[in-house]
């Protein structure tokens, strides 16, 4: 799970699901921000793929560099349609096209 939430950086998956996730993924994105090959390897371990721990390290966690935490949100969207299990999506809060669109209005 957490693996796809870095890749995709928005899931949908049960409430639950989604609080834990969020805890771990927020651990994932701090250890992203130090950038040395210890922390790297700490994230290699805790996650799936060559792809996600590069991704992590290149795209996501310089998206935080100002901020010390909050790094997800999650928002609860309703009940799933089998077995009425809450549902909720989480999200990083800082997303590369809204990064862009700022950047393009300081420029301005």
């Amino acid at each position: 799970m957490a693996t796809s939430l870095i890749l995709h950086e928005r899931i949908e998956t049960t409430e639950v699901k989604a609080k834990q996730i969020k805890s771990y993924v927020e651990k994932l994105v701090t250890l992203g921000k130090k950038d040395t090959l210890h922390a790297r390897r700490m994230a290699a371990a805790r996650l799936f793929g060559k792809e996600a721990v590069q991704k992590l390290f290149s795209d996501i966690a310089p998206r935080f560099t100002e901020r010390n935490g909050g790094y997800l949100a999650l928002y609860k969207t309703g009940f799933r349609k089998g077995d009425a299990t809450p549902t909720a999506i989480v999200e990083f809060v800082v997303r590369p096209e809204e990064k862009s669109s700022k950047e393009k209005e300081k420029k301005k």
